[in-house]
């Protein structure tokens, strides 16, 4: 089990917004956390927001500003909200099980959306490129 499910929801989503999130605790599966609490609290529109304001804050505050990518961010939100339609979980941590392919193979996965590689590709890392293959909804 990674470390982050040491912290409650709450706290988790909390940490992160602030800024006080240990580093080490965000990793994609984390990352995928964080988009499922604001989903489910906030909506997707909301969670798109709130989430790529709040990793800007939290990458600038870790030293890891070329680590952000805009693309890949709005991406994992998408992904994550198109399987909670289909789930029937209540927690993120039945839901990751349910759908264990947004943490082993993401890549695998965002290849069925996007011809280009969105992990190098600059403009990717800069603003939103919709899906030229298959849109998430």
């Amino acid at each position: 089990m990674e470390r982050h499910f040491e912290l409650n929801d709450t706290t988790f989503a909390h940490q992160f917004a602030n800024r006080t999130l240990n580093p080490e605790l965000f990793s994609h599966e984390a990352h995928l956390r964080l988009a499922w609490i604001h989903i489910k609290n906030e909506g997707i529109d909301t969670a798109i927001d709130n989430i790529c304001n709040q990793l800007v804050a939290f990458v600038e505050a870790v030293g890891a500003s070329d680590k952000y990518n805009k693309t890949l961010t709005i991406a994992a939100i998408r992904a994550v909200y198109h399987f909670m339609l289909k789930s029937e979980s209540t927690n993120f941590e039945s839901f990751i099980t349910e759908f264990p392919r947004l943490k082993y193979h993401f890549k695998e996965l965002l290849g069925f959306h996007y011809a280009i590689d969105i992990y190098n590709y600059p403009l990717a890392k800069q603003e939103y490129l919709e899906p030229d293959l298959l849109p998430f909804d």
